[in-house]
């Protein structure tokens, strides 16, 4: 259903394919950005981007849940971090890595930002998955 390739002719990504292949006839989901707020929509950890990256991979969990899927069927990503040094974007990708999104492991792209849309908001994740063929209806 899902072929994830690295190419041998290029570096080697650390815990993330360079293409993924989803063959035709596959129902995607694309999901809108997972962001660190609360059910009630209050921002979970101000000033910590570390607590917001665990705050939107779990939303991003239930958004996968909602549409059949979950965080294995993840094809690809892109993770947004406010922030302009790379251990910055790091602490926010050992959150990511250590979720289950890298199982795949999936495409991703990572990058530091000026601002996101809510206030004090440090991360956000956009993510595009398979729908597996026994969660549809």
């Amino acid at each position: 259903m899902i072929q994830r390739v690295t190419v041998s002719g290029l570096f080697p990504p650390p815990t993330y394919s360079h293409a993924s292949v989803v063959e035709a006839g596959t129902r995607l989901a694309f999901l809108a950005g997972a962001v660190p707020l609360d059910a009630d929509g209050k921002l979970v950890g101000e000033g910590d981007p570390v607590r917001q990256a665990e705050q939107v991979v779990a939303n991003l969990t239930e958004q996968l849940r909602a549409v059949g899927s979950d965080l294995r069927y993840v094809v690809s990503t892109d993770v947004y971090v406010v922030g302009t040094e790379p251990a910055e974007l790091s602490a926010v990708w050992d959150v990511v890595e250590a979720s289950g999104l890298s199982t795949g492991p999936h495409s991703s792209t990572l990058l530091g930002v000026s601002c996101l849309g809510y206030t004090g908001q440090l991360v956000e994740i956009t993510a595009t998955a398979v729908v597996p063929e026994e969660a549809r209806p």
